[in-house]
């Protein structure tokens, strides 16, 4: 059955010489697997070039309940997205965070709110010119929310340690190694009140950024089944060597 919606993506994979499958989370299904040509002629409606990492798209798909892989007809930009695209830092984070959301949103039931906070981060990223060096900390702190594992943000108090483990402030250090010391709970809690619309007046050493992008990374890891290393880290320290 033909349907229209739009979609996020997540991943490409190359499936053989002539296919690909591209992971993508849709508004109307969740997160769907398609099949799409790696190579096109003149006339073809489905774009190779537009299934970029964190590619914003509007989709016309066969979607059938019984096809554990669906086909797309045709497809378009939902917004220009030259900056993501072109721009050498945008586009490091945008690969970076691809990968984020490849390994932690599985969901194959829609949901309105997290394809909503996506959609609108990815413009965000496209149209910011200041505090780019924050935005992929803001995401990722952020999409606990809609992950289910959101922090306990009324247990702050100043000179708390946050334990990573229970998703929360306490004043005594937990009897494991995942928490975070006084430093780095002031930074995560800051995190945690800012915004793309505040972020470019917060500002961080490239070692704290890089430290507590590591420690949210390690909270991802151990509420979110199955979540790996990410590969596309090395490519993202980079950007604060």
């Amino acid at each position: 059955m033909l349907h229209k919606t739009r979609g996020i993506v997540f991943h490409s994979i190359p499936y053989n010489d002539k296919y690909a499958i591209v992971h993508v989370f849709t508004e109307s299904f969740g997160r769907v697997p398609y099949m799409v040509l790696r190579h096109h002629g003149r006339k073809t409606t489905v774009a190779r070039a537009f299934f970029m990492p964190l590619s914003v798209l509007e989709l016309e798909v066969d979607h059938l309940n019984t096809r554990e892989i669906q086909s797309i007809r045709e497809t378009k930009l939902c917004f220009p997205m030259t900056h993501i695209h072109s721009h050498p830092v945008k586009n490091i984070i945008a690969l970076f965070l691809a990968e984020v959301l490849f390994r932690a949103v599985h969901a194959k039931e829609p949901d309105t709110k997290l394809f909503t906070y996506l959609y609108e981060s990815i413009r965000w990223l496209e149209l910011a010119e200041q505090g780019i060096a924050n935005f992929h900390l803001v995401f990722l702190i952020h999409l606990v929310r809609y992950l289910g594992v959101y922090p306990n943000t009324t247990t702050y108090q100043p000179r708390y340690s946050f334990d990573l483990l229970n998703g929360e402030f306490a004043e005594l250090s937990p009897g494991h190694n995942h928490f975070l010391n006084e430093t780095e709970s002031l930074i995560f809690f800051r995190l945690l009140r800012m915004n793309y619309e505040n972020m470019a007046v917060h500002s961080f050493s490239r070692r704290e950024r890089t430290n507590i992008m590591y420690r949210i990374l390690e909270y991802y890891r151990l509420h979110i089944p199955d979540f790996p290393e990410i590969k596309s880290l090395s490519v993202m320290q980079s950007l604060f060597d």
